[in-house]
C-alpha cells in the first residue's frame, strides 16, 4: 500500500509547552501536572511491552480508514505492520496504537491493540498485541494476547499508529485526576495542542494508564453489518459498549488538526491484565478517575492507503 503523503510535525519542547499542557488539563481536571521525565522501562509491569521506551525518530502513521469499514466493509483491505514500518522509513520500528484486527486471520471482526517491535535485518518481529472481541459464550469482552494464537503482524481496514525506535529517553509525563469538564483525556490533550498551535498540525503518541475509575469502551461485533451504516447513530447501534474497570493501559494517537490528509485525529485502544479492553471513549467515574501518561510529540506524519471515497461517520 503506497504512502500517499507525509508531513512534518516537528516541534521543540521548551518549558512553555509543558506549561501550556498543564494549564489546559487543569481546565478539564481537578488536578493536573505535566513534566519532562525519563521514560519508564516499558518492558516492566504494568506495560510488558517488547521495547523499553517510545523515543527515537517518533512518527505517526494513519493507515486505511473508517471508510473501509463503513458504510460497507471492504474486507480485502489488509496490511502488515512490518510493511508499515518500512513505508514510514523506520524498519524495525516499535509500534503502538489502535486499529482493526484482520478478519482474514481471525475469521471475525475485532479490535486490535497493536504493540509490536517490527522485524529488522537482525531480529524477527516481537508481537505483544492484544485483540478484544465479543465473547461468543456470554457476549462480554474476550481479551486475548495476539501471539497466543497467531504468528503474523497483520491488521485490517484501518489503524492509527505511533512508531519510534523504542528507545529510552526524555518523555512528557502527564497526570490528571478528577475530571471536571466534558472532554475525555485524549480529546483534552488534542484540543490543547490545536488551540496553542493553530494551523500547524502537531501529533503525539505513547501510552497512558487509567489507574483508578471506570471507562466507557466499545468492541465491534464479530460480524460486519449486513446493512450499510450511514450515520453515527447507525454505527453506535451496531457497536457493543461496556463499562470497564481500571487499571487500563491505553495507546493514544493524536493529531491536533488534519492538514488535508483525511485523518482520524484521535484514536485510542486499551488492554488490561484482568481481561478487559477495546476502544476508549471516556471515563465514567469522573470524580475518582486518575490518568498517568507518557507521551512524545512526533516528527513526521505518514498517510498510507488513503480512501478515495470518504466521509466523517464513525470517527469518534
Amino acid at each position: 500500500c503506497p504512502t500517499v503523503g507525509n508531513f512534518s510535525l516537528s516541534i521543540t519542547l521548551p518549558l512553555f509547552f509543558i506549561i501550556v499542557l498543564q494549564k489546559g488539563l487543569k481546565e478539564n481536571f481537578a488536578d493536573a501536572q505535566a513534566s519532562v521525565v525519563d521514560c519508564p522501562d516499558l518492558t516492566q509491569e504494568p506495560f510488558n511491552f517488547p521495547a523499553k521506551g517510545i523515543c527515537g525518530k517518533p512518527r505517526i502513521a494513519d493507515v486505511g480508514g473508517v471508510p473501509y469499514l463503513i458504510p460497507v466493509v471492504q474486507k480485502e483491505k489488509v496490511y502488515d505492520l512490518n510493511t508499515v514500518a518500512k513505508d514510514i522509513e523506520l524498519p524495525g520500528a516499535f509500534i503502538l496504537g489502535a486499529g482493526a484486527a484482520s478478519s482474514k486471520i481471525l475469521g471475525v471482526n475485532a479490535e486490535l491493540i497493536p504493540i509490536v517491535q517490527t522485524k529488522s535485518e537482525k531480529k524477527p518481529a516481537v508481537n505483544g498485541s492484544y485483540i478484544a472481541q465479543i465473547n461468543p459464550a456470554d457476549k462480554g469482552c474476550l481479551l486475548e494476547k495476539y501471539s497466543g494464537k497467531y504468528t503474523d503482524c497483520e491488521f485490517g481496514l484501518l489503524a492509527n499508529l505511533y512508531a519510534s525506535e523504542g528507545q529510552p529517553g526524555k518523555v512528557i509525563e502527564v497526570k490528571a485526576n478528577g475530571r471536571t469538564g466534558e472532554l475525555n483525556f485524549v480529546s483534552c490533550l488534542r484540543q490543547i495542542l490545536e488551540k496553542h498551535y493553530g494551523e500547524k498540525p502537531v501529533g503525539m503518541g505513547g501510552t497512558f494508564i487509567i489507574q483508578k475509575g471506570k471507562a466507557k469502551i466499545h468492541i465491534m461485533p464479530p460480524e460486519f453489518s449486513a446493512c450499510p451504516l450511514n450515520t453515527d447513530e447507525d454505527v453506535n447501534n451496531w457497536l457493543k459498549f461496556f463499562e470497564m474497570k481500571a487499571p487500563l493501559i491505553c495507546q493514544p494517537v493524536i493529531v491536533s488538526r488534519d492538514p488535508g490528509f483525511d485523518l482520524r485525529v484521535e484514536h485510542t485502544h486499551c488492554f488490561s491484565h484482568h481481561g478487559e479492553g477495546g476502544h476508549y471513549h471516556q471515563d465514567t467515574s469522573p470524580d475518582s478517575v486518575q490518568y498517568l501518561g507518557y507521551l512524545l510529540p512526533a516528527e513526521l506524519l505518514f498517510r498510507i492507503d488513503r480512501p478515495q471515497e470518504t466521509h466523517l461517520v464513525g470517527r469518534d
